[in-house]
């Protein structure tokens, strides 16, 4: 594991079942609750993260689900196509419904790299970066995660052109100042936006998890 500020300590998988199931994320899925349930296995496992496929629920459907300060997130208006970035090839998801995210690191020793200094620096420790999808999970079931100055870019998501290079804008999540278009209303609130490929951020490292696996149906 990264030797990082460190905010791993998940609740247990059927916690984290019923905490989506409890913000209604299993209906938007188009899941039963039994059926998202069923792939949460009781047990020791508090490093892995629950996470429902984007195919069945998108990040421009969960953005609003977060809180921070009693604020609503929310995505920001120059990022409309957000549910047309997809994992790149370093970050291939799990076939599946529902799959697991193990060891997650927020990356705040890569705070001040560009996405494109952090991303080979990653893989270069045998990590996967984390999705835009996984990013918005890990915050619904541990929103302590998320603090002013400490927060991440999820650079495992990226959009790609029809010419098939890579979009220059990389997926972040942090907390809004309330400037701009963002509105004074969302001031302290969850964003979901972008930064360029290229540009560096003291406030932003990069979330990063040891690997993925399907989360196998138990009964």
């Amino acid at each position: 594991m990264v030797d990082d500020v460190q905010h791993n300590i998940l609740p247990s998988l059927p916690a984290q079942a019923d905490r989506l199931i409890a913000l209604g994320v299993h209906e938007l899925a188009g899941l039963s609750a039994g059926d998202l349930r069923n792939c949460a296995p009781p047990g020791p496992r508090e490093q892995e993260l629950l996470v429902i496929h984007p195919d069945l629920v998108p990040p421009s459907a969960l953005a609003s689900l977060l809180t921070y300060e009693g604020k609503q997130g929310f995505t920001v208006v120059d990022m409309t196509d957000v549910d047309l970035f997809t994992p790149i090839d370093q970050a291939q998801l799990p076939v599946g419904p529902v799959y697991l995210v193990d060891d997650i690191d927020r990356g705040d020793h890569l705070a001040n790299w560009s996405p494109d200094e952090a991303l080979p620096e990653i893989a270069s420790k045998g990590r996967t970066p984390l999705t835009l999808g996984e990013g918005i999970f890990w915050l619904l079931q541990q929103p302590s995660a998320l603090e002013r100055g400490r927060c991440f870019m999820t650079v495992g998501s990226r959009l790609r052109k029809p010419n098939g290079t890579l979009d220059s804008r990389t997926p972040a999540i942090w907390i809004s100042n309330g400037t701009g278009r963002d509105g004074p209303e969302n001031r302290n609130a969850p964003k979901v936006g972008w930064c360029w490929a290229c540009n560096r951020h003291t406030w932003l490292g990069f979330a990063s998890a040891g690997g993925r696996g399907p989360a196998e149906p138990h009964q």
